[in-house]
């Protein structure tokens, strides 16, 4: 059996075009599409049985939003639904595992570009062992297409790009496969983005060298661009690349390059840190800046 897309509902609108993404997202894969809401058992005794009352209602109106949405958009994908007593988080988690991808609501910032992201979705991207997306209230079918002829929003065109996040330091056959394989699926043109930044007196230590020729410098980490994802171009000889370096901070890079995209892909390390698991410094940047929807995949 195909393992599903997943997608966390809880009534919001983030929620219910985290959900209309996802069931988009499994007829390209050709994978049903289970939509899963949590709700928490009420602590008080007395109040307990009113309180749970309510929080079995709102999982049953949250799934049938979730799942009217899904219809009006994808009438065929296969769907379940599931409303599950216990945390949030852990529920999702659990749910992950046994899923091709986990797909999430954030809110759009209102009059900036990017996500406002919730406790509960920070803690499963920073523990999800599966990608997860995380998709912003506004976002529809139309967001993930180049504009019409006329410059209307359209479904019948092309997808727009999706970027690559490589860091040629640790380049990560995960996150790159997950990349070039969305990018086949849509018939999309995959953009790879590695960003270095150039080492200046100030920050030079004893015995380090500066490259003062920024071009030599930038065309020898376009160099090693390409001969890393050589391997995948020929593995996918249909997805259009385009390898770009830049000499700017990754998340300033990021951010510009997923300006027009459909789709970010980052990647995220499985490590326990000192105060927990974590999403790092970049990842952690991009998911709160970019306008796109946003693809965490973990990696050892």
């Amino acid at each position: 059996m195909l393992s599903p897309v997943v997608a966390g509902v809880d009534g919001s609108p983030e929620s219910l075009a985290a959900a209309a993404w996802a069931a988009r997202e499994a007829e390209r894969r050709h994978r049903p599409l289970h939509l899963v809401h949590a709700w928490e058992r009420h602590p008080r005794g007395q109040e307990r049985e009113i309180a749970d009352a309510a929080q079995r209602h709102l999982a049953r109106r949250s799934l049938r939003q979730a799942e009217k949405r899904v219809r009006a958009e994808c009438p065929d994908v296969p769907l379940t639904l599931e409303q599950t007593e216990g945390p949030a988080p852990a529920t999702l988690l659990k749910a992950a595992e046994r899923a091709d991808l986990m797909v999430l609501g954030s809110r759009g910032l209102t009059g900036f570009t990017g996500f406002l992201v919730g406790s509960v979705a920070l803690g499963v991207v920073a523990r999800s062992t599966r990608p997860v997306v995380l998709v912003r209230a506004d976002e529809e079918a139309a967001d993930e297409h180049v504009a019409a002829a006329d410059g209307s929003a359209s479904t019948d065109s092309g997808y727009r790009d999706v970027v690559l996040a490589i860091d040629l330091e640790e380049a990560c056959d995960e996150v790159i496969e997950f990349a070039f394989e969305t990018a086949r699926l849509r018939h999309a043109r995959l953009r790879a983005v590695h960003a270095w930044h150039t080492a200046t007196p100030v920050g030079l230590g004893p015995g380090d060298v500066g490259l003062v020729e920024n071009t030599w410098q930038g065309e020898e980490w376009l160099g090693f661009l390409k001969a890393v994802l050589q391997v995948w171009r020929d593995k996918y000889p249909e997805v259009e690349v385009l390898e770009t370096v830049v000499d700017d901070k990754p998340t300033t890079a990021l951010t510009r390059a997923s300006t027009g995209a459909g789709l970010l892909v980052v990647g995220h390390r499985l490590a326990e840190r000192p105060v927990g698991p974590r999403t790092g410094p970049v990842t952690h940047a991009v998911i709160h800046h970019v306008g796109c929807p946003v693809a965490v995949v973990p990696h050892l």
